[in-house]
């Protein structure tokens, strides 16, 4: 996939564990977990949001693309 996501990066930057994101965000640790290992297909905006404020950031340092090598 030619979007990847860098939330692992954010949280460490932020000293975040899941549970806490998680928490705060308002979702469950199972979709932080998804988001944070990449396998997730989509991301609401809504989310996206609370994430970016949870975490004091915006959404292009958490969304990065990156083509795919052909």
């Amino acid at each position: 996939m030619a979007i990847q996501i860098n939330l692992d990066v954010m949280m460490a930057k932020r000293k975040m564990s899941v549970t806490q994101l998680a928490s705060d965000v308002g979702i469950t640790m199972a979709n932080i977990s998804i988001l944070k290992t990449g396998k997730a297909k989509a991301i609401r905006f809504s989310t996206l949001e609370k994430i970016c404020s949870v975490l004091n950031c915006q959404p292009g340092d958490i969304l990065e693309y990156v083509p795919d090598k052909k």
